[in-house]
């Protein structure tokens, strides 16, 4: 009768052992799928056939953004897009180059706008850019940095202002978005951003009336 407690006790410790390493394995596949859940964004998506160097806005220059600081895609068949949204670098034109090309960085917008109104594209429209900190926002929107800083108001020149209203122009002509603070909006509106730009010198009334007139304008 021991010998059958003691096998008993084998018995019970294998079924154990098999009991746990099951658990085990379950509760690292739920690990693995909640840790897919939130990085599955990042992964490349569908890349839509592209000529290299080619731009969306006539007149950019093209540099290209890391692959790490966006996702591949084909918008707007497989993301609507509906919304513009504006940024500030928090720094020169250079130095957001360079910022985007960096795979550490994590993030970058499509375009960026210089003082002198040179328009710099370093992603394609149709990828999803990861530049609002929100991934509904990224998949649905397109973004527009401007060189400069959000406390300094003479970053914003007219140059600037007049070359990101036509972008946003075009933008919107390309995908029917209406052209209002509803769907032309800041960083800082981006829900659980942490970030204020543009900032309270950037003048939106003066923007929405350049990007009006622009979008009402017969395309170059």
């Amino acid at each position: 009768m021991g010998a059958r407690k003691r096998d008993s006790d084998r018995r019970i410790g294998r079924r154990a052992l098999l009991v746990g390493g099951a658990a085990a394995a379950v509760g690292s596949a739920f690990l693995a799928r909640d840790e897919l859940s939130e990085l599955y964004w990042r992964l490349p998506g569908v890349r839509k056939p592209r000529v290299e160097g080619a731009v969306d806005y006539r007149g950019a220059r093209w540099v290209s953004a890391s692959e790490a600081n966006f996702r591949w895609a084909d918008r707007p068949d497989d993301y609507g897009i509906d919304m513009v949204v504006v940024h500030v670098t928090q720094g020169g034109l250079a130095s957001a180059v360079q910022a985007f090309q960096d795979p550490g960085h994590q993030a970058a917008a499509h375009y960026i706008v210089g003082k002198d109104g040179r328009v710099t594209q370093m992603i394609r429209e149709l990828d999803v850019a990861y530049h609002a900190g929100n991934r509904g926002y990224n998949e649905r929107s397109v973004g527009i940095e401007h060189e400069g800083f959000v406390d300094r108001p003479q970053d914003f020149t007219d140059a600037m202002y007049e070359a990101s209203a036509r972008l946003a122009a075009g933008i919107c002509r390309r995908y029917g978005i209406p052209v209002d603070r509803e769907h032309i909006v800041g960083h800082v509106e981006v829900p659980g951003t942490d970030h204020t730009d543009p900032g309270e010198h950037w003048d939106w009334d003066r923007y929405l009336k350049l990007v009006r007139a622009a979008h009402t304008a017969t395309p170059a």
